[in-house]
């Protein structure tokens, strides 16, 4: 019995074949799911997913912070990168690419919290001056 793996990007679906094993990575490491393996979702971190075959051959894609769900014996990949090549290439990729992406996005969003709580922080010094 085999899986079928489908990983999605926003522009479509990037790959979909049959697997024996499935490795991926999340916050709190790497894991591996087997055909009967019970129902299971994840939220994955940047890094390698490994699809290994009946026949042993292996496929490789580094993917951006995603979503695994499997189901059955369907596994979802939803990421909004991903890029499929050989183990070596695709971990210069994770490391070159997603987390300096995912750097970016930290700031930008640390900057945003900074914004709102400065509005709030002005919102009740104007009503504390009888403006409200």
């Amino acid at each position: 019995m085999n899986m079928i793996v489908r990983v999605i990007l926003p522009s479509g679906i990037l790959l979909e074949q049959e697997a024996a094993k499935v490795v991926a990575e999340a916050q709190d490491g790497s894991f591996c799911l087997l055909p009967r393996h019970i129902d299971f979702a994840a939220a994955l971190v940047p890094g390698i997913l490994a699809l290994e075959e009946v026949n042993g051959e292996e496929t490789f894609l580094a993917v951006d912070e995603g979503i695994l769900v499997k189901r059955g014996a369907e596994v979802l990949v939803s990421t909004g990168n991903a890029v499929q090549g050989r183990l070596g290439e695709l971990r210069h990729v994770v490391s070159a690419e997603f987390r300096v992406t995912d750097d970016r996005e930290r700031q930008a969003r640390l900057a945003l919290d900074h914004l709102e709580a400065s509005l709030v922080r002005q919102i009740f010094e104007w009503e504390g001056r009888g403006h409200a």
